[in-house]
């Protein structure tokens, strides 16, 4: 169950006991399970056990993977709940510590608008997209939001369009523009007796939230497994019986590719890739009490791997690494 998913369809707190659960049996995982358990507490309305979740992370003895996020994720939710100076003094050292990961840039930025410091959370968007987009000739999709939530800023301040403005507006897909979506006056529109203007407003919200759910609220990623090369001789050569699977690491990685593009063919969406490692696979085969080269066993793992949110997006973004590994584009490597 997804973390956006409404309060009156899920039971938000039994959820996050399950995914603190879940990272008790996955340590390697802890990160983004325990993240996601964060997310269903904020969303049951306990932001002080959320925070709690928050700490436990960052008072972690292992490094984080994304460290700087936790923080601007604890910074948001102290906020909402009357942490102001504590949350400020977060917002603070993340923008000091200039990640370069957009997701926290985004979040201590929306935070700092939703409490109308509309100033300072232009300023912070600008910092983020100068530090993130400067001389980058394609922004990366997880990069938008942060052209986004500037524009949006910046049409609330009233302020005059400028180049990033004019890159945020290239990107929008939407039919209705990111002027007319982050218009001020569109609030004023909601008390009118005109059904034209109110007819008008409810499509530009049907499509602000249509764009919202796209980003935000994809589906369950049907994922591929993947075996680095190493990995896959060990895998072989420990289990004989996987050798009909995988008769070479390039027909491997040719296999990937096809079957990924024959399901984006026949129309399945959110597709994407787990890599697998024998020690995990292995622990996995023993948990459900099964041998590692059983051939049925290999698709239950990529799951659980997707489950523990492993999974990263196929194809690649445009110039993106290649997921095979080989370090060079994925337009010049499998998805030339």
């Amino acid at each position: 169950m997804r973390p956006d998913t409404p309060a009156e369809n899920v039971d938000h707190p039994a959820e996050a006991a399950r995914l603190e659960r879940t990272a008790a049996r996955y340590p390697e995982d802890a990160e983004a399970l325990l993240l996601q358990a964060a997310a269903h507490l904020e969303l049951a309305g306990d932001r002080p056990a959320a925070t709690t979740l928050y700490d436990r992370l960052l008072s972690s003895p292992d490094d984080l993977e994304t460290p700087h996020l936790v923080r601007a994720l604890k910074a948001s939710n102290l906020w909402e709940y009357g942490h102001e100076a504590e949350a400020r003094a977060i917002i603070d050292g993340v923008r000091a510590a200039s990640p370069r990961d957009p997701a926290p840039w985004v979040i201590v930025a929306e935070s700092l608008e939703s409490h109308d410091e509309l100033e300072a959370a232009q300023e912070t968007f600008t910092e983020g997209v100068t530090l993130l987009l400067t001389d980058v000739p394609e922004p990366p999709y997880s990069t938008h939001p942060l052209l986004f939530g500037r524009h949006r800023v910046r049409r609330m301040l009233g302020v005059s369009h400028d180049e990033w403005d004019t890159l945020a507006d290239a990107l929008h897909s939407s039919s209705v523009s990111l002027d007319e979506l982050h218009d001020p006056k569109r609030v004023w529109s909601l008390g009118s007796d005109n059904p034209a203007e109110l007819e008008a407003e409810i499509s530009r919200l049907r499509a602000e939230l249509g764009a919202f759910r796209e980003a935000l609220s994809r589906p369950f990623p049907v994922a591929v497994l993947h075996w680095p090369e190493g990995e896959l001789a060990e895998l072989v050569g420990s289990y004989a019986s996987l050798a009909v699977e995988y008769p070479s690491h390039e027909e491997h990685l040719a296999t990937i590719e096809g079957s990924l593009r024959e399901l984006a063919a026949s129309g399945t969406p959110n597709l994407g890739i787990v890599t697998g490692t024998v020690p995990s696979y292995e622990a996995f085969a023993a948990s459900e009490g099964a041998s590692p080269g059983d051939v049925d066993l290999l698709p239950q793992y990529a799951t659980t791997l997707a489950a523990r949110g492993r999974a990263v997006v196929w194809p690649p973004q445009r110039g993106a690494s290649c997921w095979c590994g080989s370090g060079r584009a994925y337009g010049e490597c499998h998805g030339g």
